[in-house]
């Protein structure tokens, strides 16, 4: 079972640049230019609304480069082996700040376009502002890949039918809803999803929620693999 960190976030932005840069390799290209590509450890940019970052954050990790023609039009190539243990999460992040009482909706809708082999998730990484809570939605895994904690049961909220696990990594508490089967496009509400954990379970209080990251949670990869988020979108109000 994979051990969980504090704030994949985070570290990206506190590390520097070049901080024990990954290796570089030769990173598939994409179907049309790209205007931004990074094969550093933490490369990251803003585009149209998004934070994108290439976030290699595990031990053990091989090569890695992200590319992005838009903060919603993005893709990796992860060269990692075949070993244990989270490598990296490249994602495009959205920053929310409101409380989940002060939210009338959040919603998001994605297509994306990965391999059948590795071992690896496509999810949404949903964090509160302090870093304390992480809510996990799951919408596809492949390999030996597995949510922390113990499983609480099935549940069909969101537009989804998830089964629901409940961990902490000694830092924070951890909430993953991993779908039942596998998607590569959807919808998601994600508000009533918050609203259950708080409202129905207890397991927080009127939290702010400040980033939602989307992205490819990658364990292996050997032989390098393509990951592309066709599209994304992010909406609140």
């Amino acid at each position: 079972m994979a051990t969980r960190t504090l704030g994949r976030a985070a570290k990206a932005l506190l590390a520097p640049a070049l901080a024990l840069g990954a290796t570089v390799g030769l990173a598939s290209t994409p179907a049309q230019a790209a205007v931004w590509s990074s094969c550093e450890q933490y490369g990251n940019t803003s585009l149209g609304g998004y934070t994108l970052y290439n976030n290699i954050w595990g031990s053990g990790a091989g090569s890695q480069c992200i590319w992005a023609n838009s903060g919603t039009n993005w893709g990796v190539w992860a060269n990692h082996p075949n070993t244990g243990g989270i490598k990296s999460y490249p994602n495009a992040k959205k920053v929310i700040n409101k409380s989940i009482t002060s939210l009338g909706s959040l919603s998001s809708g994605y297509n994306v376009t990965v391999p059948s082999s590795g071992a690896y998730n496509t999810s949404y990484d949903i964090w509160d502002t302090a870093y304390k809570y992480e809510v996990m939605l799951w919408v596809n895994k492949t390999g030996a890949v597995g949510p922390l904690g113990t499983s609480q049961g099935t549940l069909t909220l969101g537009g989804h039918t998830w089964t629901v696990y409940k961990g902490n990594n000694g830092s924070n508490d951890v909430f993953s809803f991993v779908r039942t089967s596998n998607s590569s496009s959807g919808t998601v509400d994600v508000l009533p999803i918050l609203k259950w954990i708080k409202d129905t379970k207890g397991w927080f209080g009127n939290v702010t929620i400040g980033d939602l990251q989307f992205g490819f949670e990658i364990t292996s990869s050997s032989g390098g693999l393509d990951f592309a988020t066709n599209s994304l979108s992010v909406s609140s109000s």
